[in-house]
């Protein structure tokens, strides 16, 4: 049976997670743009991109509380870099959040500018015990602070960079700008 995964179609790396996806069996894609391409979908991905652009827009289009209910109501979500962002209940040096759904605290821009940008390699044994995996850091967050029911799945040089809590997963890279399908293929498990 096929699983429809939904990536909001509002800026960032849209297409990129779409390709991802695509190469994994029974797996098919919907842009959300509407509250109402949130209706049959199994879970949802929230790209990377710039998370403020990305929050404005959801309140443009009234999407962000219908959005926010249906993660507390359990719809599995990805976050990736701006993605992570948008699910966190607490943005350092700053007072607004976004979805504000996931008990965890961000820095933002936590590797630096642009410029700072960097690839490397980790073992993630959540994801696969064996094999490391390809990570891709573009302006990324990082997370400061998780709540007791936070699992984290990955830090480096002592900064968190993957958790996951219930149904919402989040990473401060971009797996999607790999060939590597792991992540992505982790996520469908949760579904």
């Amino acid at each position: 049976m096929n699983k429809i995964i939904g990536i909001l179609g509002m800026q960032g790396a849209i297409a990129e997670h779409q390709e991802i996806l695509l190469q994994i069996p029974h797996t098919k894609t919907r842009i959300v743009k509407t509250a109402k391409d949130l209706d049959c979908i199994d879970g949802l991905i929230l790209p990377g991109g710039e998370s403020t652009a990305i929050g404005k827009l959801l309140d443009y289009f009234s999407l962000k509380e219908i959005l926010r209910q249906k993660i507390i109501s359990g719809l599995p979500v990805f976050g990736t870099c701006a993605g992570l962002i948008l699910l966190a209940k607490n943005i350092e040096n700053q007072t607004n959040t976004h979805l504000a759904t996931m008990d965890i605290t961000v820095k933002r821009n936590g590797y630096g500018s642009q410029l700072d940008s960097f690839s490397t390699n980790l073992l993630i044994p959540t994801i696969d015990k064996n094999m490391p995996i390809p990570l891709v850091f573009i302006r990324a967050p990082y997370i400061t602070k998780t709540d007791k029911d936070v699992q984290i799945l990955a830090t480096l040089d002592n900064k968190i960079i993957a958790a996951r809590q219930k149904n919402m997963l989040v990473s401060s890279f971009h797996p999607e700008l790999t060939c590597d399908l792991r992540f992505h293929q982790y996520f469908l498990s949760m579904i």
